[in-house]
């Protein structure tokens, strides 16, 4: 293996979304002999980089599904926004379907209105984990704000006269699983966009070219090595192109089933240092 790739939240961050020592250390040793290591998430660059960077790490940064690739200097390698057409078309199917939704731009995170945010936030994490308490759900809400810069507009049409704004994602979140497969259904087949998830009853939105595995792929290739050569970790559905194009597709403890029967090769949850695990069984059976 010549290049280990990561996605984050559900992988290499635990649930305080922080790198664990143990991962740390062990991408470290990677990187000692020689092999380099890239941060693959459905993120934004800033919010993908705090993490690693409170722990030192510093790589190539593949954000948003795969719309945007980074440097380690922050420069920017890769840019495939979603037409304007399919962004609308997009928000109007899952606005019909009761979806809340977040637009990821190249001017940061937009939502309509600070209280519809917490308010559907909230909503949807009772649905989520109804044993939450509210303090609890505050401090999801509040870290989420920490996390990501929000801005507030009140309508799609004040967003669209914002200039020169590129939409490189919507994500968006149902309240129930009728409504979910309702706004599946209707845009599975739309040519302009290809649909993930990252989590219980949401849905995100990219430009077909705009996938993990083929930005991962290009990044490879930039570097000189073959996917062959690529080990890649992940937990969700939208790491299914990463893990099927790799040489070696690792599915997290945590898993989506479908990833589990996905991959081959199987590690630890993120509570339990996984990523670690993963790099020291592939070190030690490549002898490395």
């Amino acid at each position: 293996m010549k290049l280990i790739a990561s996605d984050l939240d559900g992988t290499l961050l635990n649930q305080d979304s922080k790198v664990s020592e143990a991962n740390v250390k062990a991408i470290q040793k990677a990187m000692d002999k020689g092999i380099k290591f890239v941060v693959v998430t459905g993120r934004s660059y800033d919010a993908a980089n705090m993490p690693i960077k409170e722990v030192g790490i510093t790589c190539p940064i593949i954000t948003l599904n795969g719309a945007s690739s980074f440097d380690i200097n922050g420069n920017t390698l890769r840019d495939i926004p979603m037409e304007d057409s399919v962004c609308k078309k997009v928000y109007t199917a899952c606005q019909n379907g009761g979806m809340y939704t977040e637009f990821f731009t190249n001017k940061g995170l937009f939502s309509f209105g600070r209280e519809q945010f917490i308010d559907r936030m909230t909503r949807w994490w009772k649905t989520v984990d109804p044993d939450l308490t509210e303090e609890d759900i505050n401090q999801r809400i509040e870290f989420r704000f920490q996390n990501e810069c929000v801005q507030f507009v009140e309508n799609y049409e004040q967003l669209e006269s914002i200039e020169d704004l590129k939409i490189y994602k919507l994500l968006s979140f149902a309240e129930d699983e009728e409504s979910h497969k309702q706004v599946f259904d209707e845009l599975k087949d739309e040519p302009g966009t290809v649909i993930t998830s990252s989590g219980y009853l949401n849905l995100e939105f990219n430009h077909p070219e705009a996938k993990k595995g083929l930005a991962l792929k290009e990044l490879a290739n930039s570097m000189g090595i073959d996917m062959e050569d690529v080990m890649s970790m992940g937990d969700n559905l939208n790491d299914k192109s990463m893990l099927e194009m790799a040489g070696r597709g690792v599915a997290m403890g945590n898993a989506d089933p479908e990833i589990l029967d996905l991959c081959k090769f199987k590690t630890k949850t993120n509570e339990e240092d996984g990523v670690a695990f993963a790099i020291e069984e592939m070190l030690k059976e490549y002898k490395l």
